[in-house]
């Protein structure tokens, strides 16, 4: 059990829930620090959204311990209402009042006279860049604009902890980014410690300070975006997080020998592995009796995707740039950048 002086503004102690039998989350532990954005990073099924339900009261773990700010709230005979946690929550459907004006969803729940809440609500508005929108219903604005009234409504009570359950996946791919950027900026300035749960690998690297990558029910790696994308701890972490491309190899310490040669490791390893290799760490340039040969190639305007085969038919996936000009049919030479990865074959 996590001790309740500890630091963190959030902490989860072998956290497990069953529902009909069937366990969805068999034991999870995670450590928040105060101000920061954590994404709950995992595939269908895999708990976080269960784990954000229990952070929130809306259900209470079977056994283990949740602790906000040094309060615990569930755990150890305690289960402490959801009304009456401080938690602040952005649903996937954003759950505005369609009857209500977006300045009264804002002052929703707020105390004071309706002068104080209105007040309140205004410059909340303000903050988020929709000064002017007070007296619009939530039906006539943008899907960017309700997802912002959405968080300015769970901010305005001044909640201790922030939850937002798929924030961003009701809005366009072209709208998505930007939204994030904003949300984002609003969170930060708020400097409210927040989780949200997504299955976008892209969009939990992106937002968040730290990732949790929950697998079966379990946090199978918490940390920044960068160690879980360059050093994942298992090779189940690897291939959930960005693309993947893994060749079989024997490790002797600091180098491995692979389809490739002799690859640098970044971490010493001693049998048989599965080396990782990330599509950007591929340099290609032509040669006539290259390693690999091209199979195909799809374009994006600021990058490209390679599909290469190896001499012992292995097949590759390289991310190069715009302007390479490498064609189908082609052989190349393949050189990887930096050190690789790898994992014990199991």
């Amino acid at each position: 059990m996590t001790s309740s002086t500890d630091s963190s503004a959030l902490i989860c102690s072998a956290l497990t829930k069953t529902f009909a039998d069937a366990p969805v989350l068999r034991g999870v532990d995670l450590a928040v620090p105060p101000g920061a954005v954590v994404a709950l990073l995992g595939p269908s099924g895999c708990g976080k959204t269960t784990t954000l339900r229990l952070i929130a009261g809306f259900d209470f773990p079977d056994s283990g311990d949740i602790v906000i700010n040094g309060r615990r709230v569930a755990g150890a005979g305690v289960q402490i209402a959801a009304e009456n946690r401080r938690v602040g929550m952005v649903f996937q459907e954003y759950a505005l009042f369609p009857h209500r004006s977006v300045l009264d969803n804002v002052a929703f729940g707020l105390g004071g006279s309706a002068r104080e809440r209105r007040a309140q609500a205004a410059a909340l508005l303000e903050r988020i860049g929709l000064a002017g929108v007070g007296d619009r219903m939530p039906h006539g604005l943008s899907g960017g604009q309700q997802q912002r009234v959405a968080l300015a409504r769970a901010l305005a009570p001044k909640p201790e902890l922030l939850l937002l359950d798929e924030p961003f996946s009701n809005l366009d791919a072209g709208l998505r980014a930007q939204v994030r950027a904003e949300v984002r900026a609003i969170l930060s300035h708020a400097g409210i410690t927040s989780i949200f749960v997504t299955h976008d690998q892209e969009e939990a690297l992106s937002f968040a300070d730290s990732v949790a990558v929950m697998l079966e029910g379990r946090v199978a790696q918490f940390g920044t975006p960068s160690t879980i994308y360059r050093m994942p701890v298992s090779r189940d972490v690897a291939a959930f997080v960005g693309e993947a491309n893994f060749l079989p190899g024997e490790a002797h310490g600091g180098v491995v020998h692979c389809a490739l040669g002799e690859l640098r490791l970044g971490a010493p390893l001693n049998g048989a592995v599965d080396v990782l290799i990330r599509p950007e760490m591929i340099d290609l340039r032509p040669q006539a009796d290259g390693a690999a040969v091209i199979l195909w190639r799809e374009y994006y305007g600021y990058a490209q995707r390679v599909g290469l085969k190896l001499a012992d038919g292995a097949a590759l996936t390289a991310r190069v740039s715009a302007s390479w000009e490498g064609a189908v049919g082609e052989k190349v030479a393949v050189t990887i950048l930096g050190t690789a990865c790898a994992f014990p074959r199991s």
